[in-house]
């Protein structure tokens, strides 16, 4: 689903509070635990079986992937053999890289290491092209349209500072268009890709946008089969910089695989590559799934979303770098807690229950379990649990910032903003935009994943970034937006039937009587206008290129999840099919 740009709207941002009473004494210490302290969920049931009480149908189906089916599983790609295989190949294509000496050259070749998905590997060698690149800023392709966007797109997208101004002298491309004369289709195609690494106010890039893709549709209208008009396709669908790259990079290989001038070695790197990646990742998904099996949750909580397969592939998604192993699972685990988390405030929890378990999580202590029902005690004892291991886990690393603080501030910021949607459904009360965002960018869980993410990359923790995660920092709030907004676009059918809260179209609609295709529009602007804001960010923010890396990357695995729909809770076999090309089914060779 193709996401056009549209009249901008007006977005406003709530800033969340800061962490209250919380003091550097009490965010540094030097202690070091022996183990993580854990919980137990009390048997102690509260009796209402006497009440009848209504709690509103879940209608999930179950995971097709079982524990069982995911531990029977194993890759021979995880042997050492492989491992050395792709170091020759590896150095080969290294060597190919460096020899390259025309410019345009080089770009081209970067461009295709990114989207067959081993650039990672050459990160030093791509930097020096790169900076060699634009400190000459003499390129003797200033005239080619093909070159100027994919340099400006390449530089931009690491973070050179570079103007739109290249871009001016090509407007006769809209003219000799207009008169039917002959146009580069390679070089509108990559205008096409430039222009969705905008900023806010760059009207250049706007007016290219709405011009290549009327010209790129009109292309495809009457060119089919050839490898440019695929290249076409597949961008009008998703661009570049909104894919998740995982998934671009399967994509890719095929479609490279296709191509006359392909790189014999280049390719059979790329793929080794991507099932030795996957070997690790099944390896991965089998310790979360153990974990997952272990909280119980999906036997004694059957209203809830079995989706740890999901959730698993979200974090893939995120980061998919090897190095990034432990993050990947943490992840994996608090997603799934908070889907389980979601399902309570969402369909089973009473007002009154939604209330005591909104308190519990605020005080943190283990005291509060006698007051919870049964269900949310394993809920509760599951996030408790979990934070204790992410803060254990900190430790280990000798890291002398004690992180229970943010984390326990996460989780109840989420169920405080949980309870609000749970107040608004009882009452019947359809919020205003405004109301309906602030709160909904809290409870679409984006800071309380990424402040856990925080402490579960691989890099030293900074207590300037702490702070940053304490007052709500811009690109964990924008990613926030960007995430509720694609949810909602994605997911408003299924949660319409299953009635929920009003989601931002029905708030929108309300408030302006405007039609359901004007509000979809509408959201499409915002998700449109909020990329340009996180494009500029990305470029300006003090936290690590991992983590922004990372905040980037859930908006691109949300357009992963909701570009046909809602493909995290009721994942259709295009999703299915997906998935299993990720993770379980290796590229032959």
């Amino acid at each position: 689903m193709a996401f056009p740009i549209f009249a901008s709207p007006p977005v406003t941002f709530i800033k969340t509070l800061s962490p209250q009473n919380l003091s550097l004494s009490q965010a540094t210490c030097n202690f070091n635990f022996s183990r993580p302290i854990q919980c137990k969920a009390s048997y102690k049931v509260l009796n209402d079986q006497n009440q009848t009480i209504s709690r509103r149908p879940s209608k999930f189906q179950p995971s097709i992937w079982t524990d069982d089916y995911i531990q029977s599983l194993s890759s021979e790609y995880k042997e050492e053999i492989y491992g050395d295989q792709r170091k020759v190949l590896r150095e080969k294509v290294k060597i190919m890289l460096c020899k390259i000496e025309n410019e345009l050259d080089q770009l081209e070749f970067i461009d295709v290491l990114q989207r067959i998905g081993v650039s990672y590997h050459f990160n030093n060698e791509i930097r020096d092209i790169l900076d060699n690149i634009y400190n000459k800023q003499t390129s003797k392709l200033k005239k080619n349209l093909h070159a100027t966007a994919l340099k400006f797109r390449l530089l931009r997208q690491h973070g050179y500072d570079i103007s739109t101004d290249c871009f001016v002298c090509f407007q006769n491309e809209v003219c000799n268009f207009k008169k039917g004369q002959f146009v580069d289709v390679h070089g509108m195609l990559s205008m096409y890709e430039a222009s969705f690494h905008s900023f806010e106010d760059e009207t250049i890039l706007d007016e290219a946008r709405d011009f290549t893709t009327n010209f790129l549709k009109g292309y495809l209208k009457q060119n089919r089969g050839n490898h440019i008009s695929l290249l076409i396709s597949h961008a009008l669908e998703l661009p570049l910089n909104w894919t998740m790259s995982r998934f671009e990079a399967r994509w890719f290989i095929n479609i490279y695989e296709k191509q006359e001038n392909k790189s014999h070695v280049l390719l059979q790197f790329a793929k080794l590559d991507f099932n030795i990646l996957q070997s690790k990742y099944l390896e991965e998904l089998k310790c979360a799934s153990r974990w997952w099996k272990g909280t119980a949750i999906v036997e004694k909580l059957s209203f809830t979303r079995d989706r740890l397969v999901e959730n698993f592939i979200w974090n893939v998604g995120a980061n998919f770098k090897p190095d990034f192993e432990q993050f990947r699972i943490g992840m994996t685990k608090i997603n799934a807690l908070i889907t389980t988390v979601d399902d309570v405030y969402d369909l089973y929890g009473t007002l009154e229950e939604l209330e005591l378990f909104t308190e519990a999580i605020d005080r943190w202590d283990l005291n509060a379990l006698d007051s919870l029902p049964y269900y949310m005690q394993i809920c509760f004892h599951a996030v408790y649990n979990f934070v204790n291991e992410i803060s254990f886990e900190s430790l280990k690393k000798n890291e002398k910032y004690i992180t229970t603080p943010y984390l326990k501030k996460a989780w109840t910021d989420l169920c405080k903003a949980y309870l609000i949607e749970a107040k608004w459904y009882y009452s019947g009360y359809t919020p205003t935009v405004e109301e309906y965002m602030a709160n909904g960018c809290v409870s679409i869980g984006a800071h309380a994943v990424f402040t856990h993410g925080y402490f579960s990359m691989p890099h030293s923790i900074k207590m300037e970034d702490l702070v940053l995660l304490g007052e709500d920092s811009n690109i964990i709030r924008l990613t926030a937006t960007i995430a509720r907004v694609a949810n909602d676009h994605g997911s408003y059918k299924r949660e319409n039937e299953t009635g929920d809260i009003p989601k931002l179209n029905k708030c929108y609609m309300n408030e302006t009587g405007a039609s359901e295709i004007e509000a979809r529009d509408y959201m499409k602007s915002m998700m449109s206008t909020l990329w340009k804001k996180m494009n500029k960010e990305a470029q300006s923010s003090s936290f690590s290129q991992n983590f922004i890396d990372t905040n980037m990357n859930a908006f691109r695995i949300c357009m992963f999840m909701y570009q046909y729909g809602d493909g995290y809770s009721i994942p259709d076999p295009k999703m299915q099919n997906r998935i299993m090309s990720l993770v379980f089914e290796p590229i032959p060779n």
